[in-house]
């Protein structure tokens, strides 16, 4: 918060790499005692491996038993098969209780969520539909794209660029920092350039045929393909949106994982999330210890990959730098991963954000519900299936979540938008609703805290409720009345106009959203270098205590779990945050702090 809040008298100071390390790390003094208990009870120094926090030491199970005083055990997952060493109790000296916070294997058992079916032999584009899918319409056939670039009069049915640049009150950008490119991240889904051509020479001819991204490949992440056929909607989506906002400005694509993990080829790769990218960029992440967990977990990819064209080199750790922006249009439930895992990924997050990185992520397509199937039919949680369902890893308090708007019907772009909401039956669209809720695994974050009391005592949705997450459902409640709230802001997701495998389409959805919000930031960042200031960083205390910077959003609602879900009201709510961008007003604020 001192780093981030705009009455702190350290706002923008932001961290190096070297302090988060150092602030994180045990004293001295813990490292000298369980160092002195190791070496005593026989283990060798140059056995004991010193890295973020941790002391791994390679041991026999017999001089593990003789250190622990206790006696380890093959566990296997009845379902999964998944095996694990562990003990039902271990032992230390009573000198080191406050030195050692946990010892692994050790008596925690690590449940991997059942993984989708393996859809090996599928194309790219089709494999890819299991880890984010856009909504996708068919463009109406009277929508000449050609010919109205620039026209605002149908924004309703069709959103170009410029009717984003309309609703949000952005200029041409002018400048273009060396440092300050736009992190896309993908996985399992590839853009083709072709693509992009299509749409620059048609919606926007002043960014010229042939800009691409520049392509970090983490773990043998490939992009772009060369078959429009296998050219994915959401790559093409995101890269679309944002080169329009940005240009001159450059885009970074993370390109994540190898074609048989982002993929599906291994099933896997359906259980985990971001740990490789994040060990990327974060080279002291691949072997960062916290919530008894050390380095990437038994459901995360694991490289050298051995399958056919698999990538045959190490797990990649700190091989490229994080963006100043990175925008995530990909997430999942809750539900689906270990707490320990969310959490110690969600301590990453944090340290970025103590490094002056701004991260978005969208809130999802399924209202307060998640995805059919995860884990019930119609994704919610609950004996009956009735408990909302929060997503991860939006529920971190130190990302920036974005949900959906539109503009419906009859309406402009010179108009309120409202929560984007689009019922099934319609004949061009699959059913869509924003994501918002609230998690199950954290507590209201302090910037929040106002925000959210303010909507329950003005607003107060009417369901019952439960509190804290060991009380999930208790008393008929649906959500969690003490967790972190989201979407924080949002933006446009509904109708976008895109190119994908050659043809003109239109495609919705917060994955939309994220880009737009994402993209508007990187360019307020861009003034801030001009002026010689640095880059924003964790937006979130400013936002909520400035939230006159935004256009609130006070219709609609995100239905899901047999209910109307949350309504937009006046103020921050859990299905539009607090709004969508203005970016004047954003850029006067912004640039009027340190």
């Amino acid at each position: 918060m001192a780093v981030s809040h705009p009455t702190s008298a350290d706002y923008g100071k932001h961290w190096t790499g070297d302090e988060v390390a150092d602030a994180f790390a045990p004293s001295a003094e813990t490292v000298d005692k369980v160092l002195q208990w190791l070496t005593s009870s026989g283990i060798a120094t140059e056995r004991i491996l010193h890295t973020s926090g941790s002391l791994t030491v390679g041991v026999t199970v017999d001089e593990a038993e003789h250190l622990l005083k206790t006696e380890y055990h093959g566990f296997q997952h009845a379902s999964t098969g998944h095996k694990q060493a562990a003990c039902d109790q271990y032992h230390i000296p009573g000198s080191l209780k406050d030195h050692i916070d946990f010892i692994t294997p050790g008596v925690a058992l690590l449940a991997p969520a059942s993984a989708p079916k393996a859809t090996r032999g599928l194309s790219r584009r089709a494999e890819s539909q299991a880890w984010a899918k856009p909504n996708v319409k068919e463009m109406p056939s009277w929508f000449h794209h050609h010919a109205n670039a620039s026209d605002l009069s149908h924004c309703d049915q069709v959103i170009t660029p410029a009717c984003i640049k309309a609703l949000y009150h952005v200029p041409p950008a002018t400048k273009a920092d060396p440092s300050n490119s736009m992190g896309i991240f993908e996985n399992g889904d590839f853009y083709a350039q072709e693509d992009l051509n299509l749409f620059f020479a048609n919606y926007t001819p002043y960014i010229p045929n042939g800009t691409h991204p520049t392509l970090d490949s983490i773990d043998g992440g490939s992009a772009p393909v060369t078959n429009l056929s296998e050219a994915g909607g959401e790559s093409s989506l995101d890269l679309q949106l944002a080169y329009p906002l940005i240009y001159p400005q450059r885009i970074t694509l993370f390109q994540t994982d190898d074609i048989n993990y982002s993929t599906g080829n291994i099933t896997i790769s359906s259980s985990g999330g971001y740990n490789t990218w994040l060990d990327a960029i974060d080279g002291s992440y691949c072997s960062y210890t916290a919530y008894g967990e050390t380095g990437d977990s038994p459901i995360d990819p694991t490289y050298p990959d051995p399958l056919p064209g698999g990538y045959n080199g190490q797990l990649q750790c700190g091989v490229y730098k994080p963006t100043n922006v990175m925008s995530v249009s990909y997430s999942r439930q809750e539900w689906d991963h270990p707490v320990n895992y969310q959490k110690r990924q969600c301590n990453e997050f944090m340290k970025l954000a103590l490094q002056g990185h701004t991260i978005f992520f969208s809130s999802g397509d399924t209202g307060v519900a998640g995805r059919a199937t995860d884990p019930s039919p119609n994704g919610c949680l609950g004996t009956n299936n009735t408990i909302f369902n929060p997503r991860w890893p939006d529920s971190c308090p130190y990302l920036t979540v974005v949900g959906g708007t539109k503009v419906y019907p009859g309406h402009t772009v010179f108009e309120p938008e409202s929560v984007a909401n689009d019922l099934a039956g319609d004949p061009y669209t699959s059913a869509y609703s924003s994501g918002g809720g609230f998690s199950n695994i954290y507590s209201i974050p302090d910037y929040q805290t106002n925000a959210v009391a303010t909507y329950f005592a003005e607003h107060d949705p009417g369901y019952p409720y439960y509190s804290g997450n060991q009380s999930l459902g208790a008393n008929g409640g649906l959500y969690n009345r003490s967790g972190r709230g989201y979407p924080d802001v949002s933006a446009n997701g509904d109708n976008i106009a895109v190119y994908v495998g050659g043809e003109a389409t239109l495609e919705g959805g917060t994955s939309a959203s994220t880009p737009i919000f994402a993209s508007i930031v990187n360019r307020i960042n861009e003034e801030r270098i001009a002026i010689g200031k640095g880059p924003v960083g964790f937006i979130n205390p400013v936002l909520y205590s400035h939230p006159e910077v935004l256009n609130d959003i006070v219709n609609g609602s995100n239905p899901g779990c047999g209910t109307n879900g949350f309504t937009a009201v006046k103020g921050w709510d859990p299905s539009s945050g607090l709004g969508t961008p203005n970016y004047p007003k954003m850029l006067d604020l912004f640039l009027g702090l340190p």
